[in-house]
This record gives C-alpha cells, structure tokens and sequence, in this order.
C-alpha cells in the first residue's frame, strides 16, 4: 500500500516537476533577451574606425541566440581600401556545465570557441574567454568584454594575448538600438 501512495504522490508531482524544469530552461536567457533587435555601432581599434551594424535574433525555438555582424572600417596608414569585417556568433546553452558557449565565425577564417567567464550580479556586463580558436597561433587567448550601458546602449571590448602575456585591446565598440 505504501508503495502505491509513494507512486501516485510522485505520479501526481511529476507534471509540477516538469514544468519548473521547462521554466528554469526558459528563464536561462533572460541575460540575453537585452540583446534582441538591430545596432549600430562605433568602433575603434588597431583595424582604424569603423562602422558596425549587428543584429541578433532567437533561433531553433529559442534554443540558440545568433548575432550577424559587419563592420566596415576606413583607410589607414598604407591601407588605399576599406576593411570589411564580417563575423556570425552563436550563443548557446550548455546545461551540463550550466554556462554559455559562444561560437564565432569570422571572414578571416578564424573560428573561436568563448565560454562566459562571468556575469555581473546586475547582468549588465558580461566577460568571454577563448577556451579554442581555429586558424590562431597557437597558445593565442581572446577576451569578450560587454557591458550594457543604459536600455539602448551597451560597449563591447576585444582584446587579445600571446601566450605568456596579459590580454592588450584589439578593438573598442559602442553599440546603439537602432529604432524602427
């Protein structure tokens, strides 16, 4: 008989215990739902000033958020051409390590592999480290730092280090929600 109860009562939570899980997984982007829409962006750094315009959207049921970017920067120095910087970046969710993984493909070739480092306690600012990178010499890191600044704007900082060395900025950008 006690077997019976024991089974009805958990046949009876099983739904509630299910539902809190699916609501947990849910609420896992609520970091990242700021990010939503279409920017424009500033940037500045070793390839010159630029001009950015990056989008991110939810995709595959809400499963991965993916952001497009490209960034067009101005001669420099020797430089007679425009750069053109392209990259599409992949968020994910890995529940078993219970952090983000961030994919980046850029034009260059380069694939790097960021695992979220930390997340403020306010979720305002946001630091990636390089776990891999494809294409990069070897024992080379990147850093991811973003911070939001206000409800339309948020800064984005990249940086870089050889092996044995601390990280030095590659690239500085100030991002604005373009409005509709």
């Amino acid at each position: 008989m006690k077997k019976i109860s024991l089974w009805l009562f958990m046949t009876a939570l099983m739904p509630a215990i299910l539902s809190a899980q699916d609501s947990k997984e849910r609420n896992v982007w609520s970091p990242f739902e700021y990010f939503a829409g279409s920017w424009q962006g500033r940037e500045t750094g070793r390839a010159g000033i630029g001009k950015g315009s990056r989008t991110y959207e939810f995709i595959m049921g809400g499963q991965y958020l993916y952001a497009r970017n490209q960034s067009v920067f101005e001669p420099q120095g020797k430089k007679a051409e425009r750069e053109t910087h392209e990259d599409w970046t992949f968020f994910s969710y890995d529940k078993y390590r219970e952090t983000f993984i961030v994919r980046q493909f850029n034009v260059e070739g380069f694939v790097n592999h960021f695992v979220l480092d930390s997340l403020s306690h306010d979720q305002k600012t946001f630091v990636f480290v390089t776990e891999s990178s494809e294409n990069a010499p070897p024992g080379l890191r990147a850093r991811l730092r973003v911070q939001i600044k206000n409800e339309n704007e948020f800064a984005e900082s990249f940086e870089l280090a050889p092996p044995d060395q601390d990280f030095a900025p590659m690239l500085q950008n100030y991002w604005k929600r373009k409005k509709d």
